[in-house]
């Protein structure tokens, strides 16, 4: 038996263990598994993975994309760009290696998204954490001005009470990298003056369920167009599929 899983905290709400166990359907790969592992610290990991000696391939969720870094033995060129990592693979000899596949699931769905680059297509990126790290190499590689927007000002950027209605005009896009809105807590969504947005901005939410989040709908409602974090979701496993799929083939 072949093992894959997710690690995280909560891990209710994902969608990786019925992507990954259909794939593996449709490809007839019966003799592999896809787990979910809820980890009440990173500092749990070390004891997982020598509980599964056949453990091939993890993907890793919020909070831990950021602080799995130690507990690794080697990060990918993509990991060390982005600072963060959502895909580890377990090499032959049984090392660690980090890689990121998140910033190559935003930049492509961004990409066939949103129109504009350079100054007509600024963005706003709500939040700071390890997702939002893999949007701002998306942004970057393709050539997108930012803003990061964060509850403290934890660096250069913006807070929520600088979101003013001329701000929101001159970015078009507006991205959600906080897991607000995420379920069960669908009530919630970022702080933003929704009633200044307008059928030119675009608003994509890193959030995948629900389908529509409250970022989404009020957006929707002011004529925005708008995106949630499925496709993302689906091309960054692709990605990591084939990170792990050179090691069992």
């Amino acid at each position: 038996m072949r093992q894959f899983g997710l690690i995280g905290r909560t891990l209710s709400h994902s969608f990786s263990q019925t992507y990954f166990t259909q794939k593996f359907y449709s490809l007839g790969l019966a003799a592999h598994q896809y787990d979910l592992f809820e980890l009440a610290t990173i500092g749990e990991l070390p004891g997982l993975v020598a509980a599964h000696p056949n453990l091939v391939g993890l993907n890793v969720t919020v909070p831990y994309k950021e602080t799995v870094v130690p507990y690794l033995d080697e990060l990918a060129a993509s990991a060390s760009r982005v600072g963060a990592v959502n895909v580890i693979e377990r090499t032959a000899d049984s090392r660690l290696v980090g890689h990121n596949t998140d910033y190559v699931g935003f930049r492509n769905s961004l990409r066939t998204f949103f129109p504009h680059r350079g100054e007509a297509g600024r963005a706003l990126l709500l939040g700071a954490g390890g997702a939002a790290k893999a949007v701002e190499v998306a942004l970057q590689e393709l050539g997108i001005p930012y803003w990061n927007v964060t509850r403290g000002l934890l660096g250069p950027g913006l807070t929520y009470e600088d979101l003013s209605p001329e701000l929101l005009a001159a970015h078009p896009l507006i991205i959600n990298a906080t897991p607000l809105g995420t379920f069960p807590n669908i009530a919630e969504c970022p702080r933003l003056p929704y009633e200044a947005l307008t059928d030119q901005h675009y608003l994509y939410d890193l959030v995948y369920n629900p389908t529509e989040t409250l970022f989404m709908a009020k957006g929707k409602e002011a004529g925005a167009h708008v995106k949630n974090g499925f496709e993302m979701l689906c091309l960054q496993a692709e990605a990591a599929w084939d990170i792990w799929h050179r090691n069992v083939r």
